[in-house]
C-alpha cells in the first residue's frame, strides 16, 4: 500500500536538538499537541533499522544474530533486550545501556545507507509544514527509537524543521511504547508553561499498537494507511480518524483538528 515518496539525498546540518526549528509558545492554552510515529507512518526506513539491530549485536559479542530479528512494534532497548536474552546474554542495565550506545554510533554510520534505501512518505512534508503554519499546534515525535535515531531518520529526508524534538516521546524515555504518551505530555508541558491534557494530544501512526498507544492514554488517534495495515484495519482497531495516506493535506489537518471536537473512540472517518 505504500508508494515510492520524497527523498532527500543527504542529512540535514546544523543543530538538531529541535532549538532552532521550535517555535516558541503556542498562541492559545487549549493548543493541540500533535506526535508522529516515524517508521511506516513519516518515513521507509528501507531495512535499515533491522540491519543496525544485527550490527549492533555483532559488535557486541563478536558474532552475528543467529535469530531473526523482529521489532514488532518494541522500543529500541525493548529489541535489543530480546535478542540478547535470545542468546543467552543477561541483559543487564549496564549491558542495555552499553548496547543502546553502539546502536547510535552504528546506526550514525549507516546514514547514508538510509539515505539510499529509504524514503518520505508522500505527503508527509506538505502534512507537517502545514500543521507548522497554525498558531495553536506544537508537533513533535512518538516513536521506539532512541531520540538520536529518531532525529537522524527524520533529518534525512527534510522532515526535521518543524518537529520540536524536545517535546517528543521515544525509546530511550521508556520501553513500554504505552507509557510514550504520557511521556510527550508532560515535556510540553514543562517546556511551554500550559497543559496539555490527553483529549487534545494527537497520535498519528500506521499500525494499531500505535492507535492502542494512543487511546490507552486517551489521545485522539489519526491511523494513516501508509505501512501494512490498510484502512479497514486501523478502522477496526479503534482509530478516532483514518486516512489512506498523507498525500491529502487538507484531510490530514482536517482529522487532526477534529480533536477539538470529538472524544477519543468517536469514530470520525
Amino acid at each position: 500500500m505504500t508508494a515510492r515518496g520524497e527523498r532527500t539525498p543527504a542529512v540535514e546540518h546544523g543543530d538538531h536538538t529541535g532549538r532552532e526549528p521550535a517555535r516558541g509558545a503556542p498562541g492559545v492554552a487549549s493548543a493541540l499537541l500533535v506526535l508522529w510515529d516515524i517508521d511506516g507512518t513519516l518515513i521507509d526506513n528501507g531495512g535499515v533499522s533491522k540491519e543496525a539491530y544485527a550490527l549492533t549485536f555483532t559488535r557486541l559479542t563478536g558474532r552475528p544474530p543467529e535469530h531473526p530479528i523482529v521489532p514488532a512494534g518494541r522500543t529500541d532497548p525493548a529489541v535489543l533486550r530480546l535478542v540478547l536474552r535470545q542468546h543467552g546474554i543477561d541483559a543487564t542495565p549496564d549491558v542495555l545501556e552499553q548496547a543502546v550506545d553502539v546502536m547510535n554510533r552504528v546506526f550514525a554510520s549507516l546514514t547514508s545507507r538510509l539515505a539510499e534505501r529509504g524514503h518520505a512518505k508522500m505527503g508527509a512534508r506538505a502534512a507537517i509544514a502545514a500543521l507548522a503554519g497554525r498558531g495553536d499546534v506544537v508537533q513533535s515525535v512518538l516513536t521506539g527509537n532512541t531520540r538520536h535515531n529518531a532525529q537522524i531518520k527524520v533529518s534525512v529526508f527534510g522532515l526535521a524543521g518543524a518537529l520540536d524534538y524536545e517535546v517528543g516521546a521515544y525509546g530511550s524515555d521508556t520501553e513500554v511504547r504505552a507509557d510514550l504518551v504520557p511521556v510527550a505530555r508532560r515535556k510540553a508541558t514543562a517546556k511551554y508553561g500550559i497543559p496539555f491534557p490527553p483529549a487534545p494530544t494527537v497520535l498519528i501512526g500506521d499500525t494499531p499498537r500505535d492507535v492502542r498507544a494512543g487511546r490507552s492514554s486517551g489521545a485522539f488517534t489519526v491511523g494513516v494507511a501508509t505501512g501494512e495495515y490498510d484502512v479497514e484495519s486501523l478502522a477496526a482497531s479503534g482509530a478516532d480518524a483514518v486516512l489512506p495516506d498523507l498525500r491529502d493535506t487538507s484531510a490530514v489537518v482536517g482529522a487532526v483538528l477534529a480533536a477539538r471536537h470529538a472524544r477519543p473512540g468517536e469514530a470520525h472517518r
